[in-house]
């Protein structure tokens, strides 16, 4: 009611254009949940947490997610949807041509403005090997649609451990590290008994038979020895960036 008030005083004032105001009532007024039938959109999401609801591409068919897109496009400065597939894409962007789609991170974005990068400091990707790069570009992506820079270190896993050193004074310059790595994944205890922040591991479902679509992997992470290591669910790029991002923020608050 007082943010209303000031409102209606600016405006008697003459500071405040009267269709303005009327806009900004509106906007005000209007609910927070956005009824597509199939879909009920969270618009209220980013006020809440600081993020606008993310769209989760896997399961949805190309349809449901341009219309998803559109709706928040109309209501916030920034989208992002993961787990789309190029021919899923190929629909959005046809439909959206201002949608970007990142096919080695399986992701859509969308700005209204670029994001500028008032954070110091960066958040380290690591990812043990090729294979691994689509969750660590999801990661990476969801970093810098929430305003972090990130530094990308690809391809170091422990089977060539020199490979890691050569760039161990970025992995260590990093305010957060996330970590994604298959088969065996022990390059986030590596990581973790050589630094001072906070390490955010993924484990992905890379790997021979043994491996079991990542379970392997996330065994060994949750059982790591090293200290200051949390482990997010198996192939989940999204969450880890999030996560790392969130720190990160609180850290650039400071």
């Amino acid at each position: 009611m007082t943010d209303l008030i000031e409102l209606l005083l600016r405006v008697r004032e003459g500071k405040l254009d009267p269709a303005e105001a009327e806009k900004a009532i509106r906007a005000a007024t209007a609910s927070p949940v956005a009824d597509l039938g199939f879909a009920q959109l969270d618009l209220e999401r980013e006020r809440r947490t600081g993020f606008p609801e993310v769209i989760f591409g896997e399961g949805k068919t190309a349809e449901q997610i341009t219309a998803i897109f559109r709706r928040l496009m109309e209501s916030g400065d920034r989208v992002l949807a993961t787990r789309v597939t190029p021919e899923k894409a190929a629909v959005v962007t046809a439909a959206l041509p201002a949608v970007t789609f990142h096919e080695t991170a399986r992701a859509l974005t969308w700005f209204k403005r670029p994001i500028l990068r008032v954070r110091d400091g960066y958040v380290a990707v690591v990812c043990a090997g090729t294979s691994d790069l689509p969750v660590a570009e999801e990661a990476a992506l969801t970093l810098e649609c929430m305003g972090s820079h990130t530094e990308r270190i690809y391809d170091v896993g422990v089977a060539g451990i020199h490979r890691l050193f050569a760039r161990l004074d970025t992995i260590r310059g990093a305010s957060v590290i996330v970590v994604a790595a298959g088969m065996e994944g022990a390059l986030v205890s590596v990581i973790g008994g050589l630094v001072d922040k906070p390490v955010i591991a993924v484990p992905t479902s890379v790997g021979y038979g043994a491996s079991f679509g990542g379970v392997s992997a996330l065994l060994t992470m949750l059982n790591s020895c090293a200290p200051g290591v949390s482990v997010v669910n198996i192939d989940n790029g999204f969450g880890a960036g999030y996560n790392a991002g969130i720190i990160h923020k609180q850290i650039a608050k400071r």
